[in-house]
C-alpha cells in the first residue's frame, strides 16, 4: 500500500467508538480508488478483523460502500475489494468571492457533478446577494438531478474574518457593507439544509486534502490567490483554524498578494492604462488578465519585460513567505491555487520551487514539493462542499473526547 498507509488515520478498539471507527474505515477505503480488502483495512487502520468486518457490513447496508472485484494474494481464497459508492451521498458548496460566486455539487469522492458561476453583485447590499445565493443553490440542486435525501448539507467558503460560532461574515476588506452578515443561518433557513461556514483559505486546503494535490500527505500548506491571498495549513492531517477560525492571514509573512495591488503597480509603471483602474474586484481581475497577457506576449518589448518583472517580484514575496511557513510547520508539500492562479502559475512556478529548494529555512531532512492545485480554479467552492464531507464522514479526533 506504500505511502497510502502513512496517511490513514489509526482506529481504536475501545468500546462505544463505533462512529469514529466507521469514519476511519470509510476514509481508508476512499483514499485507495482501486479498493481495499477487509484484511488490508484491518492492517491499515489497526482495528481488529471482527471490528472491520462489522463496520464493512454497516457501510454496505447503508450504501456508502460496495463490493467490487477480487484480489488474489497468491495463496488462499481471493479477497473481495471494497470501494466507496460515489453516488450514495452528495454535498453542496458555495464560494463567496468578491468578484464571483461559485457553486458546486460533489459526490462522495469529491468529484464535481454540477457547476455554476454568477458575478458577485457590485452594490454593497448583502440582502440582494444572499437572496441570489439562495436562488442559485435551488437552481443547482434542480439542475444536478441529485435526490434531495442524499444531500448531506451545504458548505460556504467566505473571505475572512468570519465569526465561526455565530455563523457571521464580519467585515471582509473587499465586500463593502458586509458587517456581521448572518450568512450561515440565512442559508440554513432558506434551503432547509445543514450549513457550515468557514474561511475560504481553510476550505481550499480541505479540498486539496480530500480531492486534490495533497490526498497522499497530511502535512502541507495551501497558498490561495484570489481577490486577496491567504494560507491554509494542514499538520498531521488536521486543518489549523486558530482560536477564532481565522488562521491563514499572510501579511505578517510579507506574502500578502492582492489582485488590486498588482494592477495598481502595473498602472504606476505605465504597463496598464488608466482604463484598467479597478472600480471593484471584478475590474481588478480584468486588469490582472491583461497584465499576464502582456508579460507572456512574444516579442512584447519593454512593456512585456516590465509586466513580467511585476509578477516575478510578487512571486519572490510570496516565495519568501511560504518558505518560512513550510519550515514552521515542517510541511512536505506547498500547493498553490485559487481564481487568479492560472494567470500567475507559469511565472510563479519558474521562481518559487527553486526558492524553496535553496531556502536556508527549509531543511533538507525531507524534500518539500511545490505544485499546483489538483482541484482547479474552483478550489474554494469544492472546499466548501468538502467541509460537509469532512465533518460528516471523516474521522474527527474530537469525537473521542469524553463528555
Amino acid at each position: 500500500m506504500g505511502s497510502q498507509q502513512l496517511t490513514i488515520r489509526r482506529g481504536t478498539n475501545l468500546p462505544k467508538m463505533g462512529d469514529f471507527n466507521e469514519s476511519v474505515v470509510l476514509d481508508a477505503i476512499r483514499r485507495v480508488p482501486e479498493g481495499l480488502s477487509r484484511v488490508e483495512l484491518a492492517e491499515a487502520t489497526g482495528l481488529s478483523a471482527q471490528t472491520v468486518s462489522n463496520i464493512c457490513r454497516r457501510l454496505l447496508d447503508h450504501g456508502l460502500a460496495r463490493e467490487t472485484g477480487k484480489k488474489s494474494t497468491g495463496s488462499g481464497k481471493p479477497r473481495t475489494l471494497l470501494q466507496v459508492s460515489p453516488e450514495a451521498r452528495y454535498a453542496l458548496g458555495v464560494h463567496l468571492d468578491p468578484a464571483v460566486i461559485t457553486y458546486v455539487v460533489l459526490d462522495l469522492l469529491g468529484r464535481v457533478v454540477t457547476h455554476l458561476r454568477t458575478p458577485t453583485p457590485r452594490v454593497a447590499d448583502p440582502d440582494e446577494t444572499l437572496a441570489g445565493i439562495s436562488a442559485s443553490v435551488r437552481r443547482l440542486v434542480t439542475e444536478s438531478g441529485v435526490p434531495r435525501d442524499r444531500i448531506l448539507g451545504l458548505g460556504i467558503a467566505a473571505p475572512g474574518p468570519v465569526d465561526m460560532a455565530a455563523g457571521l461574515v464580519v467585515d471582509p476588506p473587499e465586500l463593502e457593507g458586509w458587517r456581521r452578515v448572518p450568512l450561515r443561518d440565512y442559508l440554513a433557513a432558506e434551503t432547509g439544509l445543514p450549513v457550515l461556514l468557514d474561511k475560504d483559505v481553510i476550505a481550499a486546503a480541505i479540498a486539496e486534502r480530500w480531492a486534490g494535490a495533497a490526498t497522499d500527505t497530511g502535512n502541507f500548506l495551501f497558498f490561495y490567490l484570489g481577490t486577496g491571498s491567504g494560507m491554509g495549513l494542514v499538520v498531521e492531517d488536521t486543518v489549523l483554524r486558530g482560536v477564532s477560525g481565522n488562521a491563514g492571514e499572510v501579511g505578517g509573512l510579507g506574502a500578502a498578494c492582492t489582485t488590486r495591488a498588482m494592477v495598481d503597480e502595473a498602472m504606476q509603471l505605465g504597463v496598464l492604462g488608466h482604463e484598467f483602474t479597478p472600480a471593484g474586484p471584478r475590474d481588478a481581475e480584468r486588469g490582472l488578465v491583461e497584465l499576464s497577457r502582456i508579460a507572456e506576449a512574444p516579442g512584447g518589448g519593454d512593456d512585456s519585460a516590465k509586466a513580467g518583472d511585476i509578477i516575478d517580484r510578487w512571486a519572490v514575496r510570496v516565495g519568501r513567505g511560504v518558505c518560512a511557513a513550510a519550515t514552521l510547520v515542517d510541511a512536505e508539500m506547498i500547493v498553490f491555487g485559487g481564481p487568479i492562479w492560472p494567470h500567475l502559475q507559469e511565472r510563479f512556478l519558474r521562481i518559487i520551487p527553486d526558492m524553496v529548494a535553496r531556502s536556508p529555512f527549509v531543511k533538507k531532512i525531507h524534500p518539500t514539493a511545490v505544485t499546483s492545485t489538483g482541484v482547479g480554479e474552483d478550489v474554494g467552492a469544492v472546499g466548501a462542499a468538502c467541509l460537509v464531507l469532512d465533518q460528516t464522514l471523516s474521522a474527527q479526533p474530537r469525537s473521542l473526547l469524553l463528555r
